[in-house]
C-alpha cells in the first residue's frame, strides 16, 4: 500500500520532502507532481525501480528514460552539451521540456537508449520535485506517468493513488498537474527536433 504524502506547492514542508528522499534512497518508488503532469521517479541506481517503472507502463528496453536535475551542473555529469545546447536549456529551464541529449562515455548503459546511446534530462519548475532534487543531492530516474493504452498523462493525485497504490511505494499529493506531458526536443546532434510537443511552447523554434 503506498503512502500518501500532501506537500503544499509553494511551500513544500520539509519534514515529508525528507521522508520522501528517504524512500527514493531506500529503492522506493514515487508519483510525484512536475510543472506538467505527473511522473514516476526512483533512484538513478535502482534498476529494480526502473523495471517497475517499465512493468506500469509497458514499456520496451528502448524507452529513453529522462533524468530530472536541479540544475544544469547537475545535468553536465552525465550529457553532453555544448555552448549552443547551454544557452537555450538555460532559457527554457526550469519549465516543462525534455531534451533527449548525448550521454557521456561513462553513463552506465541502463541509463541511455541502447542503440543510440542518448539519455533525456528535465529540470522542471515544481517547488516540490526541486526541494526533493535539492535534499536527495543528485537527480532521479523518471518517467511521464502515462498509463498503457492511453494517450493522456495522469494529473490527478488521488486517481494515481486509487489506480497505483500497489504499485508504487508514496504517491506525492501536491495538487492538481494538467493532463499535457513535458514537450520532448531531441538534440542529440546538430538539428534540433519536437519529438512530442506537450506543456512547453516551441514557439521559439520560429523565431
Amino acid at each position: 500500500m503506498a503512502q500518501y504524502f500532501q506537500i503544499h506547492c509553494q511551500n513544500p514542508q520539509h519534514r515529508l520532502i525528507q521522508q520522501a528522499s528517504e524512500i527514493v534512497r531506500g529503492g522506493g518508488l514515487v508519483a510525484y507532481p512536475t510543472d506538467s503532469s505527473y511522473a514516476l521517479g526512483c533512484h538513478l541506481d535502482d534498476k529494480r525501480a526502473v523495471d517497475r517503472i517499465r512493468r506500469i507502463r509497458k514499456l520496451d528496453r528502448n524507452h529513453n528514460f529522462t533524468l530530472v536535475a536541479h540544475d544544469l551542473k547537475q545535468i553536465s555529469q552525465f550529457a553532453k552539451i555544448d555552448n549552443q545546447q547551454y544557452r537555450l536549456i538555460k532559457t527554457l529551464t526550469p519549465g516543462p521540456y525534455t531534451f533527449i541529449l548525448a550521454a557521456k562515455r561513462l553513463v552506465p548503459n541502463r541509463l541511455v537508449h541502447p542503440k543510440r546511446r542518448t539519455i533525456g534530462i528535465r529540470i522542471p519548475d515544481n517547488a516540490i520535485v526541486r526541494a526533493l532534487l535539492i535534499e536527495l543531492g543528485e537527480p532521479i530516474m523518471s518517467s511521464s506517468l502515462i498509463l498503457p493504452e492511453t494517450e493522456l498523462a495522469m494529473a490527478d493525485p488521488e486517481e494515481i493513488r486509487r489506480q497505483l497504490e500497489h504499485d508504487v511505494d508514496l504517491v506525492i499529493d501536491g495538487g492538481l498537474g494538467t493532463l499535457e506531458p513535458s514537450t520532448v526536443l531531441d538534440w542529440h546532434d546538430t538539428q534540433l527536433r519536437v519529438l512530442r510537443e506537450g506543456a512547453g511552447d516551441i514557439a521559439f523554434l520560429n523565431n
